[in-house]
């Protein structure tokens, strides 16, 4: 087998493991998030710290929006229609905290992508370093929360049709054709 030079995602046919590769995206922005703060002291909103913003940016602007709606308007109430027992008691207590965090995450994400647009644009060499901790440990914690309850859950009682028609809800979401 060749090695790929590029990280590849899974396809649609495994919805659940697209969301765990969004998750691994999300954590990778960030950490360039994170960096891109320690390098604006020394180096200001150079050419680099321009470039990261706008990764940064795109990012949050449109994957995550899509993210949150996969699991918000498919994942959640397929979910919710097939639990019993004890999986709709975990639902029950934690789909409401996890919805509650995504509005949460938007939030910080506003405030945060104002700082961003003016460093892409060269005009500002600062961003709240709060801001960017209370963003980070939010998405890191929340992302904790789905990996360990969330996803193993919708694997364990989706049925091949359910994954299908989750995976071809979140590819329709992204104007991609089946």
């Amino acid at each position: 087998m060749e090695n790929s030079l590029f990280d590849t995602a899974p396809d649609f046919g495994q919805p659940i493991a697209v969301l765990k590769h969004c998750h691994e995206r999300i954590r990778k922005q960030l950490s360039t998030l994170e960096r891109l703060q320690a390098h604006l002291p020394e180096h200001g909103p150079n050419e680099e710290a321009q470039q990261a913003a706008t990764a940064i940016l795109r990012y949050f602007n449109k994957a995550a929006p899509h993210h949150h709606e996969d699991e918000e308007q498919d994942l959640f109430p397929m979910l919710t229609a097939t639990a019993k027992d004890e999986d709709a008691a975990v639902l029950q207590r934690l789909g409401p905290q996890i919805v509650d965090e995504h509005h949460q995450m938007a939030d910080l994400w506003e405030k945060l992508a104002l700082q961003l647009v003016a460093i892409q644009s060269g005009q500002s060499d600062a961003i709240s370093g709060a801001d960017i901790s209370l963003f980070s440990t939010l998405y890191r914690s929340h992302m904790e929360t789905e990996e360990t309850w969330i996803a193993p859950m919708a694997k364990r009682i989706f049925s091949a049709a359910q994954m299908a028609r989750l995976g071809t809800a979140m590819q329709r979401r992204r104007g991609i054709s089946a």
